[in-house]
């Protein structure tokens, strides 16, 4: 009885270590691609920063000749 018990948990920490483990590293790679994610974006904001610097004032933003 006290084999059997003690098999039963022994086969329950390891799968329990197993699932850690899983879950460890499937954290570990959505924080590399999290990271990926914002490098990105920051290199996005910077593109965009640079465009709206670089382009003359918006027609649309300009009144029109009548007024």
């Amino acid at each position: 009885m006290i084999k059997e018990r003690m098999s039963r948990l022994e086969e329950q920490v390891a799968f329990q270590e197993d699932t850690i483990q899983k879950l460890d590293n499937a954290l570990a790679h959505q924080q590399q691609q999290l990271m990926a994610a914002e490098r990105k974006i920051e290199l996005l904001m910077q593109q965009l920063q640079k465009i709206e610097v670089s382009q003359p004032q918006s027609m649309s933003d300009e009144k029109p000749p009548h007024y």
